[in-house]
């Protein structure tokens, strides 16, 4: 028992002591009060030696020792800042590896759970062609039960748990979407393995989809840029839209295709070595003069958003959909040993403009949302979904054509009050979910439309671009615009 003691204070030790009297560190902690970080330390110490000795019941050393660290952590209201035991990095590890047995939902999770704001399991992204996706499960919405059990308590550790599990066997998720459109969907957990990129030609226009940043995804947007050289492509859209992120060497190494030079992202945090910056290089860069569209939405973050910063910063692509999601800091790994690890954050991000979006987001130069649904229309959505009556239907009639689908839609209009359009999708999803070559969906995707009409209506594309205003532009203009409502806010009382 000893040993395992003296272990933890000797890892809290390391956490509160050796980091921050690193040589990297030193140099901008002068001026702190080395006293009160031992005074600290040693009120930890007792604490933990208190509890252990005097607690009505035999407490394990390992979860005094865990709480103590994740507390450590959760104190900067960071999610990002957390405590990796060996069971979750074994989950990251599946994920970033490619393959894992699940649903196929990117999310994330508050660390505090409040009336007022429970801590839901938000859903960042749904990954291409995974039983998530297939269900119709978006970024943006909530999981707020998991087989019944709420997830607002739930660890993310929990969370990771319950939604993976062996292979074929049914998992029950309730969705909160918006504030009031709730309801619950059956799914099968696959094998899931996380795809990089795909694309196709749209008459002379490039599509290129790319899912997340891997060691890969340069390479698979290359064969992508060279099937559309052999087209005799007239112009790209880059789609980024629900990809959560990744490498951020693998975001540079994507916008260094389209940028010929200068900076692309840097980094900056408080240690001179957590600063660095990316610059592109001519000898890479293998698209120029091309009217460039990028796809944005809530689902595109980290790396998706310093491709995009990138390209609208330097005057190379125009964004189209809705906001990004506004993560803009950068992590770090240290291990403690014992296959646990601590995850930091120690720097953020900067565009080509020099701005930071974390907690912010990327703006569009063009917003084309989707239409929020009515009150009416929402209860109908929800009773459909959860009827199973286009999942039955569908299987009932294999091989359905388009033709098809649009007649069963148009049944279904008749009992409930939803768009056609939006019916058609739900019925396509099922009739396409074992195939996985389903690029795009022209007839529901509004945002891909509007980039098509960009980049066809538009005469002089270049200019339009040039017009655009840069990332600092936007949050210059918004910082003024706050100040003087302020202003007038003030004159008022």
């Amino acid at each position: 028992m000893k040993k395992i003691i003296h272990k933890v204070n000797t890892v809290i030790s390391f956490l509160l002591i050796s980091i921050f009297s690193s040589q990297c560190f030193a140099q901008s902690s002068v001026n702190q009060d080395r006293n009160s970080n031992f005074q600290y330390l040693k009120k930890l110490n007792s604490v933990f030696d208190f509890v252990q000795q005097n607690y009505v019941d035999e407490v394990d050393p390992k979860i005094l020792y865990e709480g103590a660290i994740k507390g450590l952590l959760s104190a900067f209201d960071d999610p990002y800042t957390s405590y990796l035991d060996e069971s979750i990095q074994r989950d990251l590890s599946d994920t970033t590896e490619g393959h894992f047995g699940g649903v196929g939902l990117m999310i994330s999770k508050a660390l505090e759970s409040k009336p007022e704001k429970p801590a839901y399991v938000e859903v960042s992204s749904a990954i291409e062609d995974t039983p998530g996706a297939k269900a119709g499960i978006m970024s943006g919405d909530y999981i707020v039960e998991i087989d019944g059990e709420d997830t607002a308590p739930m660890s993310m550790q929990d969370v990771l748990s319950h939604l993976r599990g062996k292979v074929g066997t049914p998992v029950t998720v309730t969705v909160l979407r918006g504030k009031t459109l709730k309801f619950t969907v059956e799914l099968v957990r696959d094998l899931i393995e996380v795809p990089t990129c795909k694309y196709a030609m749209i008459g002379k226009t490039g599509y290129v989809r790319l899912i997340q940043f891997t060691p890969d995804t340069a390479l698979r947007l290359q064969d992508a840029i060279d099937y559309f050289k052999q087209n005799n492509f007239q112009n790209m859209i880059l789609d980024l839209r629900d990809n959560g992120g990744g490498l951020i060497t693998s975001a540079i190494n994507v916008a260094d295709k389209f940028i010929d030079e200068g900076l692309i992202v840097s980094t900056k945090g408080r240690l001179p070595y957590q600063n660095s910056s990316y610059s592109a290089s001519k000898e890479k860069t293998v698209v120029r003069n091309i009217p460039i569209v990028v796809l944005i939405n809530r689902g595109s973050a980290s790396a998706s958003e310093i491709v995009s910063g990138a390209l609208k910063d330097t005057h190379l692509a125009y964004l189209v959909g809705v906001r990004s999601y506004g993560k803009g800091s950068v992590q770090q790994v240290i291990p403690l040993g014992n296959g646990e690890e601590i995850k930091l954050t120690i720097a953020r991000y900067y565009s080509p403009s020099d701005t930071n979006i974390d907690k912010i987001g990327i703006p569009p130069d063009m917003e084309v949302p989707f239409e929020t649904l009515s009150e009416e229309a929402e209860k109908d959505y929800v009773k459909l979904i959860e009827s199973n009556q286009v999942a039955d239907y569908v299987d009932a009639h294999e091989n359905m054509t388009e033709a098809d689908i649009a007649a069963y839609a148009k049944e279904l209009a008749k009992e409930y009050k939803l768009e056609e359009r939006l019916l058609r999708r739900l019925i396509r999803m099922r009739v396409n979910r074992y195939k996985t070559n389903v690029v795009y969906d022209l007839d529901f995707d509004i945002q891909l439309n509007a980039a098509l009409d960009l980049l066809k209506n538009t005469k002089d594309f270049s200019n339009l671009v040039n017009s655009a205003k840069t990332l600092k532009e936007l949050q210059e203009e918004a910082k003024l615009a706050e100040e003087k409502a302020e202003k007038v806010s003030e004159s008022k009382q």
